[in-house]
């Protein structure tokens, strides 16, 4: 792994709400066109972590390091930091009263100023890419959940993220629609676009992951290559935990 550059590196992340302490001395490292897929039951604190990467929750204590650089919330622009790392949420939160072009183009526009043909040209495209170049005009109540979110995918690539982070892309999706979804999310995945995933979908974990890493009450348990979390599970915990979903 010499080759890969760096991504993203969590250093002794800690992050409490009140009296509960969600992530306890976190330590991960993302590297240049890996799929990190992080696994474990409600509550282990995957999605914490995962908001702590893009900065919509703050650590307590430890780094988090993008592209090399050390961010500090209180010195660093973090919406240009959000403009490195894109986020796709469970929720879709389009814009309704705007077309789907039009909600792939927003940010674009206004925040780096792009020219709208230019902008229109790259959404378009960026529709295509999932599958919805026929939706443009469209507006969000006319679609399914999984176009929905496939949209939402389509609006963080349009800033041009170094790094995607996806938090349970598909888990308020009707299961009939989640295939497409994660096909997206596969041929991204192909491109070598870096990506973290906290998802329930251990297909997807076992055959498009590079690392799984398992997560329990707030700590990394165990991360290795799929083959080994699935087949070979070193620590008891990963084994009760895969045994009572597989």
């Amino acid at each position: 792994m010499g080759e890969k550059a760096e991504m993203i590196r969590v250093e002794k992340l800690n992050k409490s709400f009140g009296d509960l302490h969600v992530l306890k001395d976190i330590d991960l490292e993302v590297n240049e066109s890996d799929v990190v897929v992080l696994i474990g039951a409600s509550g282990s604190g995957k999605s914490t972590l995962l908001r702590c990467m893009n900065f919509l929750e703050i650590k307590n204590s430890g780094n988090v390091i993008i592209e090399g650089e050390t961010i500090d919330p209180k010195n660093n622009d973090l919406n240009k930091v959000r403009q490195r790392v894109g986020m796709v949420f469970q929720h879709f939160n389009l814009f309704p009263h705007k077309s789907v072009l039009d909600n792939v183009i927003e940010a674009p526009l206004t925040v780096k100023k792009l020219k709208r043909a230019d902008a229109v040209k790259e959404g378009k495209e960026l529709l295509a890419k999932v599958g919805l170049a026929d939706k443009a005009d469209v507006y969000p109540n006319k679609l399914s959940g999984g176009q929905k979110q496939r949209v939402a995918i389509a609006r963080s690539l349009a800033m041009k993220p170094d790094i995607m982070l996806f938090d349970e892309p598909t888990s308020a999706l009707d299961p009939e629609l989640v295939g497409e979804v994660l096909s997206t999310m596969k041929s991204l995945a192909k491109e070598g676009m870096t990506m973290v995933v906290v998802t329930h979908e251990m297909g997807f974990a076992r055959e498009v992951g590079d690392w799984v890493v398992y997560m329990h009450d707030g700590r990394i348990v165990e991360k290795g290559h799929p083959n080994d979390i699935f087949n070979e599970p070193k620590e008891q915990r990963t084994q009760d935990f895969l045994s009572s979903i597989l």
